[in-house]
């Protein structure tokens, strides 16, 4: 898993809340059974609206492309618990997404799949919304080592994040990953064991 210590990147607003999982990859996407390739499904129905529509969905538009720092309104990632949004996100070039609250299940995959949610106050989240929005290449930068967001132009703002959850996201540590720390151990207890079987 890629470890995730500073970050910074192009910001695109994405002023909804209660986006579910189903938004974010829609349900007849999930048929691989990979980890890659869902990207370009990532909210396809918004992305995919009829012709007529105002303008194209905020991912696509050409001021948005190559961003990598997703700022959305609150209750981020709500719905079923398919771990492919998480994915889609990812494949897609999304690093982190910051919001006001998130679901605690797509938290946590979030956080298995080296993905950070950043959690700031409506306040802040509305501040930066409106800064990508109107600067031109609005960048932001996110620091999990001191656990803060920060934009080189007058915004800085500190978030909340689990130690073991840092830990984790700091050394690129899934499940697998916390468990081979501990190879040589296992190793040297496996090998004082006779197979149950002999």
């Amino acid at each position: 898993m890629k470890p995730f210590r500073v970050h910074t990147g192009l910001a695109v607003p994405l002023d909804r809340v209660n986006i579910d999982t189903d938004q974010i990859i829609p349900k007849q996407f999930l048929k691989r059974i990979e980890r890659t390739g869902f990207g370009e499904f990532l909210f396809y129905d918004w992305r995919n609206m009829p012709d007529g529509a105002a303008q194209p969905f905020v991912l696509d538009q050409p001021q948005y492309k190559g961003a990598s720092v997703l700022i959305a309104g609150k209750n981020f990632g709500c719905g079923s618990s398919r771990e492919h949004a998480v994915w889609a996100l990812a494949d897609f070039g999304i690093r982190t997404v910051i919001g006001s609250s998130f679901a605690d299940i797509f938290a946590n995959n979030s956080t298995k799949n080296g993905f950070l949610n950043v959690i700031l106050s409506e306040e802040e989240v509305a501040e930066l919304m409106r800064r990508a929005r109107e600067i031109p290449g609005y960048q932001i930068t996110v620091d999990l080592e001191q656990k803060k967001v920060y934009d080189g132009q007058g915004f800085s703002a500190s978030f909340p994040v689990d130690d073991f959850v840092r830990h984790c996201l700091l050394e690129g540590l899934d499940d697998i990953g916390l468990t081979l720390q501990y190879e040589k151990e296992i190793a040297a207890y496996e090998s004082g064991h006779s197979a149950p079987w002999s």
